[in-house]
């Protein structure tokens, strides 16, 4: 596969490169994504976005489709870390994207991968989709690859996300090697509703603290 284009952030020097792939519905440099690489930058990370095949097919001719299948998504993600290599290099996304880079880290894992034992040093999804929205009956095929994990992964999710509540998820047998930590009242792109005194640039900030402070430890 054909490395898709990289938009980079932050110094080329910097002690950690985080890999992150955009969610389902919106490219590389929506508002989400623009904030959160040029906000690692400024904490003196490098960020690194690219874009799946059916969305860079969307910027060229405008038309809106499906993801690719989880074959293409995964194989792109190959194809990054190829370019970027393994050293100090976490690999992450919203929403869809944080979910393929997981799965991708736990194959990295396996004793029959060429790439040989823990591959990235860190995972980091932002809303991670445990299942559709009003359907946690469908949270075991979301997840089944999070229940051994090695690789060292950190999910920001919303107290409020309908992928996956405050509520659900501390019942779901995740790996020890996840953090999960919850920004308050946020919905599955963080944003707070109005009467929680929060704002969407707070659970951001807060996000990215928590993302600054995984990088540098994992």
């Amino acid at each position: 596969m054909a490395l898709p284009d990289l938009l980079i952030n932050g110094p080329e020097d910097a002690p950690v490169t985080i890999a992150l792939a955009h969610g389902a519905g919106a490219p590389m440099d929506s508002a989400f994504m623009e904030e959160f690489a040029e906000g690692l930058a400024d904490r003196g990370l490098r960020c690194v976005r690219f874009e799946f095949p059916y969305m860079h097919q969307r910027r060229i001719d405008g038309k809106k489709r499906p993801p690719n299948r989880a074959p293409i998504l995964l194989e792109t993600w190959r194809a990054v870390i190829g370019e970027l290599g393994r050293d100090n290099l976490i690999i992450g996304g919203k929403s869809m994207g944080g979910r393929m880079a997981s799965m991708i880290a736990a194959e990295l894992e396996a004793p029959s991968s060429e790439h040989g034992a823990a591959p990235v040093k860190g995972c980091i999804c932002l809303g991670y989709p445990f299942h559709p929205p009003g359907k946690p009956e469908k949270a075991e095929g979301r997840m089944a690859h999070l229940l051994n994990l090695k690789t060292p992964t950190l999910i920001l999710q919303g107290t409020r996300d309908t992928f996956g509540t405050q509520e659900q998820v501390p019942t779901f047998p995740l790996s020890q090697a996840i953090e999960v930590q919850w920004l308050e009242d946020g919905d599955h792109g963080f944003k707070p509703r109005v009467k929680s005194g929060r704002t969407e640039r707070q659970n951001w900030g807060e996000a990215m603290d928590s993302m600054d402070r995984f990088a540098r430890t994992v």
